[in-house]
């Protein structure tokens, strides 16, 4: 077949994956093999694929196809997280557009509309993943609101409120006025921001001055129960125990004495609003003060915790005025009332949600925890095993995050206050007793039963559930996807099953570095809870994906290219290619575009290689003597050698998870030793036959470079592989084979003979001998035998009529050092001696410098001390070679 000009990968990538999804080679079932489990971090039901995913996603599937290669059982999961507020927003603004409000529909009525929503959009991004190539088991896609899932997420519940391990209660909480929920820790971003700070001054009750506090809100000053000062700050010791009036709302309140509070920031007074700050909170506990929530759920002002202040119709004119609004309406009033001293330009941070932007609220909220000190009392392997890697971290130095974290654990806030999820499985009689239960005769069944009904009847039961009423809450989303290794395969739902005992624990875990703790953490935590044992062998944390300016990628910037635009301009190798060439396990990538421009030029220089092989394939011919095959014995064993060498560095680098490092060496052995030299080296003559061994060496060579590209760029390589020759296998699936044993002295060789090519060629540009004009080259006659070897490939390479081994100094020639050998280079034009001298004197002059550097290193005692032998040796190697390089450089020079 005519093979086209470029590689064109749009109708190639699509072949070649319905090819493997057609021969089942993407499924797993368990069988005698050792597994490969995978399962895929579940990108949330509303996304769609962004160059996160495309490296996260490209990273996995290389490593699942390469234990798919090596004779293991992969299996890599797919599936989607229902993503609670997320989705939750998404079915709001659809259902906005049809005119309906949430408000207006029952729970029912919004689910059905938020599966409806679901069925229709949710997939989109499974689909994505196919275009970049992923090799998922289809067959296996779970979803978090499955209903085994669902079920198992509830039973989790049930399981560890038995356990007396999660506790509801009413706590200070991250509140979302957006999305109107809780928020954990975990899901508060911390943004600078440009803010001011508003010196308000407190009149003392008994009319004897004041005293200045500094607030950045002043939107939730009516809500201040007391003034805070440190006991030591001379400045207030004589008004601890006084009381202040509070602007507007005129109400007393006390001023307390507590160290928390610093002296040097702001004025050294502290307003305590114990609604609406964490900190406060702590205090106001501490100091038995009264909390007074001054903003409702949507962040609007509301007066119903201050009626018992009779507030004036001024304050009552602040209801349902937004906190931002409120801030500068309530600063005004307190500039009229002549009690703000300063304003001031302050930088400081602000908690913003996750999910939806939104600037957060310390809110107090009845919601559902785990105690997670407990939880890690009764569970100390989640941190142990990550310390002494039982599960290994890739890059090792995140154990550092992950144990700060757990070691300074908060109680984790469960339940979130929206209707898609899993709905907590708590039931509240009229009295407001808790029933914690899977459903409703159940919860019913515990009621009756604490009543002293042991055994209740059918009817009781209904009766008695008719008067519970369920938690309106769902559960964090986190809570259903901390299950994830185990109930992809039932383990929850269905323990002890066979799938569950064949792939769990799963294999490697590709994550980002930021849900380190959101699940990471989490999925050990459940893992040893459920399973007695370790979720995941490994865990490779990829970097976030920047611009080239070092910048995060947003819709806001502009800067977030648009991915599947990029496949679809460039096919899937290029972009994978693209994204894995310089991304290393834990470090940032600065995403540049001209990267997968290298990947398009990599996969067209894969495809001018095999056209020009296909070409060598009529004109093959069988040698009776003076064999082809022996004057290129040396480029077919030296091309096995570093074709060997190659194979265990790339086996090395991956199970290192250096798989960008991989990728770069495999690149260098195509591009440069393989297109750029060996192709160059067994090339035929113009119209001239190639031996038949010749031909089906180096299509073996390219095949076997195809296997070892192929987990990285799957459909070029397949292709490639087709086209050398007819099959009946593919790549995907074939086994990689083993690596021989490297032969040191023809890869020393080589080396030496790509240096001499390069030298000489360098030679001959610099003195305008054009290539088509035959040179003579003269080697001395003591290295003689080093070159014998390379000597038919050494005259093609350089268009030498002939090559002569000499004892002198060769008159009207070009003198030439290369590593530590001399050479000298005839031609039928003169030569310019002078040229040659002064590149000999820039050569000696580099040297040198070279030389001194060594020495310098050689020189030092601490570097020679604590150098390992292997650095010491190479360190004294270069000085070696330095110095016998100077020598003949010198001896070029005299002989001039």
């Amino acid at each position: 077949m005519e093979l086209t000009k470029n590689f064109e990968p749009t109708a190639i990538d699509a072949k070649w994956y319905q090819h493997c999804l057609d021969k089942g080679y993407f499924n797993s079932t368990p069988d005698a093999r050792e597994a490969y489990t995978v399962v895929i971090p579940p990108p949330n039901v509303t996304g769609v694929l962004h160059m996160g995913h495309c490296l996260n996603n490209t990273i996995q599937d290389i490593l699942v196809r390469r234990a798919r290669m090596q004779g293991k059982n992969a299996c890599w999961v797919p599936g989607t997280d229902h993503a609670s507020i997320a989705t939750e927003a998404k079915v709001v603004a659809m259902l906005r557009e049809r005119g309906i409000t949430k408000s207006s529909l029952t729970r029912e009525e919004f689910l059905s509309y938020a599966w409806e929503w679901k069925e229709k959009y949710g997939g989109i991004i499974l689909q994505q993943l196919k275009k970049l190539g992923c090799s998922l088991d289809w067959s296996r896609t779970s979803f978090t609101m499955d209903e085994a899932y669902y079920k198992a997420v509830i039973k989790v519940f049930i399981d560890l409120y038995g356990k007396g391990l999660i506790y509801r209660g009413k706590r200070m909480v991250n509140w979302d006025p957006v999305s109107q929920t809780a928020l954990s820790d975990e899901e508060v971003i911390f943004k600078d921001v440009d803010s001011k700070l508003f010196y308000v001054s407190y009149k003392l009750v008994d009319g004897s001055g004041s005293i200045t506090v500094a607030t950045t809100r002043p939107e939730t000053i009516l809500g201040d129960v007391a003034i805070c000062v440190n006991p030591t700050d001379e400045r207030y010791t004589s008004l601890i125990g006084k009381e202040v009036i509070v602007p507007i709302i005129n109400r007393k309140i006390p001023v307390i004495a507590d160290e928390y509070v610093t002296a040097d920031f702001g004025t050294g007074a502290l307003k305590i609003t114990p609604a609406h700050d964490k900190n406060d909170n702590m205090l106001g506990l501490k100091h038995n003060l009264k909390a007074i929530d001054t903003l409702d759920a949507t962040g609007k002002f509301t007066a119903v915790e201050l009626m018992e202040d009779n507030p004036s119709e001024l304050v009552l004119s602040y209801n349902g005025v937004d906190r931002f609004a409120l801030r500068k309406k309530i600063v005004e009033d307190i500039t009229g009332l002549g009690q703000i001293e300063k304003i001031e330009d302050y930088k400081g941070q602000v908690g913003t949600s996750e999910r939806t932007g939104a600037v957060i609220e310390s809110r107090l909220s009845m919601q559902w925890f785990i105690d997670m000190k407990k939880f890690m009392d009764k569970n100390p392997e989640a941190l142990s095993s990550v310390l002494n890697d039982t599960i290994q971290f890739h890059p090792a130095k995140l154990k550092n995050t992950y144990s700060h974290w757990l070691g300074n654990i908060k109680d984790w806030c469960i339940s979130r206050q929206l209707w898609w999820g899993q709905q907590i499985p708590a039931w509240y009689d009229e009295e407001g007793n808790v029933f914690v239960a899977a459903t409703a005769l159940e919860a019913a069944s515990l009621k009756l039963q604490g009543a002293g009904i042991s055994q209740p009847t059918i009817a009781q039961l209904e009766a008695c559930s008719l008067k519970l009423s369920q938690d309106e809450d769902v559960l964090d989303t986190w809570f259903s996807s901390w299950l994830w290794p185990m109930e992809v395969f039932k383990g929850i739902s269905n323990p002890g099953n066979n799938e569950i005992d064949y792939y769990y624990p799963t294999t490697t875990l590709v994550t980002g570095q930021d849900i380190i703790f959101f699940w990471v953490a989490r999925m050990i935590m459940a893992g040893y809870e459920y399973k007695q044992e370790i979720p995941f062998k490994d865990v490779y944390f990829t970097g976030m994906v920047r611009d080239k300016q070092g910048r995060k990628m947003s819709k806001q910037l502009g800067n977030s290219p648009d991915l599947l635009g990029l496949i679809d301009q460039y096919g899937a190798d290029a972009t994978r290619f693209g994204i894995m060439i310089a991304s290393p396990a834990g470090n940032d990538l600065l995403f540049d575009e001209s990267s997968l421009e290298q990947g398009r030029n990599f996969n067209n220089k894969l495809w001018n290689a095999l056209k020009l092989v296909k070409m060598w394939e009529a004109r093959q011919s069988v040698s009776t003597h003076d064999s082809l095959l022996t004057t290129h014995d040396f480029a077919l064993q030296w091309f096995e050698s570093r074709l060997n060498e190659v194979k265990a560095e790339v086996d090395s680098l991956i199970k290192q998870f250096r798989l960008s490092e991989a990728l770069k060496t495999i690149y260098s052995l195509i591009w440069d030793d393989f297109c750029s030299w060996y192709l160059e080296w067994v090339k035929p003559g113009f119209e001239q036959p190639v031996e038949k061994a010749i031909y089906e060496k180096t299509i073996y060579f390219f095949s076997e470079l195809m296997q070892l590209l192929h987990p990285y760029m799957p459909f070029v390589t397949e292709e490639i592989y087709h086209l050398l020759e007819e099959r009946n296998d593919d790549l995907c699936v074939k086994q990689l084979t083993a690596f021989a044993n490297v032969d040191k002295q023809i890869l020393t060789q080589g080396n030496l003979l790509k240096d001499v090519i390069t030298g000489i060629r360098d030679v001959r540009n610099k003195n305008q001998i054009k290539p088509k004009e035959q040179i003579q080259l003269h080697i001395q006659t003591s290295i003689a035998a080093t070159y014998q070897s390379i000597e038919t490939i050494l005259a093609k390479q350089l268009n030498a009529k002939a090559i002569l081994f000499v004892d002198d100094k060769v008159s009207n020639a070009i003198s030439a050092v290369i590593g530590n050998d001399k050479f000298y280079v005839e031609s039928e034009q003169p030569m310019n001696i002078g040229n040659q001298k002064d590149d000999l004197l820039k050569d000696l002059e580099h040297q040198k410098g070279f030389l001194l550097s060594v020495d310098k290193k050689l020189s030092n005692e601490k570097f020679v001390a604590n150098a390992k032998p292997e650095v010491l040796a190479l360190e004294q190697k270069k000085k070696a070679d330095a110095l016998s390089r100077i020598k003949a450089i010198e001896e070029s020079l005299a002989a001039l």
